[in-house]
């Protein structure tokens, strides 16, 4: 049985929380390696495309996160209103106890390289279907159509990416509650 790769994820982690702080292009492979604790060579031995490699890397991986995380709150939620509300409320805690400096890391590499970098645009169309599917399912089995189930998780993930960086900016976690709160009305409304 091969042995598991020793610095792999802590390179993935010191980079998700180093684009969660400064952003991809601000964040140097030095950087990455330094707060990771890995030599450098294992950055090249694990990540042979470089930066961009990581990037795709990170942007799946918060993406399963999160959808690890909605799947669990949808099972002990009465419904995908508070299933949004539950989680815009842990993102609010999160970017709090940053005093507002993370931000999403998923979003931070998607806007410096989708659509150019083909491998990072698609590590971000899957994390997105990841989590759209969590929603979809938690209004279909309550009657929603399809067509309005993708138009409502749809509408959830753009007032929840882009609410992250109005929080951000104005240091201030009512930006993410008053958009989960809307548009979990909807959810709630539609189901």
């Amino acid at each position: 049985m091969p042995t598991p790769p020793k610095h792999r994820a802590a390179i993935v982690r010191a980079a998700t929380d180093l684009f969660r702080q400064q952003g991809y292009a601000a964040t140097g492979l030095n950087e990455i390696v330094a707060r990771s604790g890995a030599p450098k060579g294992s950055l090249y031995h694990y990540f042979p495309r470089g930066k961009e490699q990581i990037g795709e890397e990170v942007v799946r991986g918060a993406g399963r996160v999160v959808a690890t995380t909605l799947g669990e709150l949808a099972a002990g939620e009465p419904g995908p209103g508070a299933v949004l509300r539950r989680y815009g409320g842990m993102v609010v805690g999160w970017m709090e106890a940053s005093d507002f400096h993370d931000g999403g890391p998923i979003t931070t590499v998607l806007l410096e390289l989708a659509p150019g970098v083909q491998g990072v645009t698609a590590a971000g169309r899957e994390a997105f279907a990841s989590w759209s599917a969590v929603l979809d399912r938690e209004l279909t089995v309550r009657g929603v159509t399809r067509a309005q189930a993708r138009r409502l998780s749809t509408l959830a993930i753009s007032a929840l990416e882009g609410s992250l960086v109005l929080a951000r900016v104005q240091q201030d976690g009512r930006p993410i509650r008053d958009a989960m709160d809307a548009v979990a009305e909807l959810f709630d409304a539609a189901t």
